[in-house]
């Protein structure tokens, strides 16, 4: 079974910068699209991103658009999730969720990166 890999986590104070990636063989060739979530401790698993299999859409939740940017990398099998101005409620486990064709339903999903944003 093929592997997601999410990626670029760290600490930060509020107002920085992170990149994280996810990356999983097929990707592109698969044409799979990918959802970021994110779960803070103690609470629910909150949708964050998705950008479909050519980038031709790119949706955010609220809180987060002018802030992030989701994009992909064809060659590399990798998606991106530009994350600047970084608030402490943006402190959560994050991670990514292929979808789309069949063949992007058959990954095991990764253990998400860690953001930890600071006052």
């Amino acid at each position: 079974q093929l592997q997601v890999v999410e990626s670029g986590g760290g600490s930060v104070q509020a107002g920085g910068s992170l990149r994280l990636s996810c990356t999983a063989p097929g990707l592109s060739s698969n044409r799979c699209g990918v959802h970021w979530f994110r779960q803070a401790a103690g609470k629910q698993r909150e949708w964050v991103s998705d950008i479909n299999g050519d980038a031709s859409t790119i949706t955010y939740t609220n809180s987060v658009k002018g802030r992030f940017t989701n994009s992909r990398d064809k060659v590399n099998d990798t998606v991106y999730l530009q994350m600047n101005s970084l608030k402490p409620e943006d402190t959560a486990m994050y991670s990514c969720v292929p979808y789309g064709p069949p063949s992007c339903r058959n990954y095991q999903l990764g253990q998400g990166t860690q953001v930890t944003v600071s006052s």
